[in-house]
Order: C-alpha cells, then sequence, then structure tokens
C-alpha cells in the first residue's frame, strides 16, 4: 500500500511491501548488460568488414527500423511476453544499436568517444540518485519534456537540410538537458510503477528489463548529444 506525503506526492512503499532495491538492482543489471553488448557489437562491427554493412544507407535505415520495432515490442508488449521472450528482444535491440552506432566509433577520436562517456555517466548517475531519492512529484514534468523530444526531433529534421553550426550547438545542448531531465524522471517513473503494480517472480525479471531499456534509452542518447558537443572527429 503507498504512502503519500502531505503534499499527497508519491512516497516508495514502507519496507515489507516489495523488495523495490531488488528491483531497481535488476533494472540496472540488464541496463548495464545491454550497454556492454552495444559496446562489444559497436566495436566488433567497426574493426570488421561488417562496416561496410553498417555505412549501407538501406542496410542502416532497416536496422534502425527494426530498433524502433523493438522498442515499441518490449514497451507494449510487457504483460504478454515471457521473461525469455523479453530478454532476448532486449539483448537484440542492444546489439542491432551497437551495429548501428558503429559508424560513431569511425567518426570520433578514442579520446573524445572516453570523455563522451564519462561526461554521460557522471550525468545518468547524479540524475538517476536524485529520481530514486527526491519527494518531489516529477510526473507532472512527463508531458513537458514528451513535448520537448517532439521539438528537439522536428528541430533535428530542420537543420539536416539547413545545415546551421550554431542550431546544432543549440540542438545538442538542449538534448543533454533534456535526456539529463528524462533520466530523473524515468528512475522516479519505474520506481512507482514496480510499487503500484506489486511486481515479483517471473514479471519481476520483465519489469527489470522494462526500466531497464527505459534507462538505457536515455543514457545512449544522451551520450550522442555529450558526444556531439564534446566530441572531436577524426
Amino acid at each position: 500500500m503507498n504512502t503519500m506525503n502531505r503534499n499527497n506526492s508519491f512516497l516508495y512503499p514502507r519496507e515489507g511491501t516489495i523488495d523495490l532495491q531488488s528491483i531497481m538492482r535488476q533494472v540496472y543489471t540488464w541496463m548495464v548488460l545491454g550497454m556492454l553488448v552495444t559496446a562489444v557489437v559497436a566495436f566488433f562491427t567497426a574493426s570488421t568488414s561488417l562496416i561496410y554493412l553498417a555505412t549501407n544507407p538501406i542496410i542502416l535505415l532497416i536496422a534502425v527500423v527494426a530498433e524502433f520495432g523493438l522498442v515499441l515490442g518490449i514497451s507494449a508488449g510487457l504483460n504478454r511476453l515471457s521473461s525469455g521472450v523479453a530478454t532476448m528482444l532486449f539483448i537484440l535491440y542492444a546489439a542491432l544499436n551497437g551495429f548501428t552506432l558503429s559508424i560513431v566509433l569511425l567518426a570520433f577520436t578514442g579520446a573524445s568517444l572516453f570523455v563522451a562517456f564519462a561526461i554521460t555517466a557522471a550525468l545518468f548517475g547524479v540524475m538517476s540518485v536524485i529520481g530514486y531519492t527526491t519527494k518531489v512529484d516529477l510526473s507532472r514534468l512527463g508531458t513537458y519534456l514528451m513535448m520537448a523530444v517532439i521539438g528537439l526531433v522536428i528541430a533535428m529534421v530542420v537543420n539536416m537540410f539547413v545545415g546551421s553550426g550554431p542550431l546544432d550547438t543549440i540542438i545538442s545542448v538542449v538534448g543533454v538537458l533534456i535526456f539529463t531531465a528524462l533520466t530523473a524522471f524515468d528512475t522516479q517513473r519505474i520506481g512507482r510503477m514496480a510499487a503500484q503494480m506489486g511486481v515479483n517472480g517471473d514479471s519481476e525479471v520483465k519489469f527489470g528489463i522494462f526500466g531497464a531499456l527505459k534507462l538505457y534509452l536515455d543514457f545512449i542518447n544522451m551520450f550522442l548529444f555529450v558526444l556531439r558537443l564534446t566530441g572531436r572527429r577524426r
């Protein structure tokens, strides 16, 4: 049973209702595993002849469309999928993402990639802790953040045709801010959903994958925007 503070903002359930820490550990474990799969596939693709496939526009488009399909499938089918299928789809998505991101490894120096990853990890860690521990209700930010993401995508599409350097910098800064905020928002939302659903057993594994996918997407997008700001091209 959920508890409420004086301002009716959500507090995590008292000890004994669900093991929230165990659920969150699963979320972060799956997220880290997904990132490792992405990194391994990206480096393998970039260092072998597979890079010719990754740089083929048609194959790249198919891979990106497949990624969107997998994200929608995992998110929408959480209740219908078995834990085994959900795991397989998540790993497949992480591998596909590594395949498409392999071209980033060729575009930027190794030092730039390391710095961007370190900055992203620090930002993500701080905002995730804030989202997990804050008593402030962040749910009211959801609509605004989604609107901001849509606006960001539109701006990126426009700049593909305009090719404005200053606009690209603005887009990158705004992108970092949006996904930094989304990290805190999604962390709190995952905790709330886990409490309300009372997940356990097989459903706990599936929910761990669902939460990992949310935070994985936040991290990857934040990383790409940080890289656009700080990265040095080869």
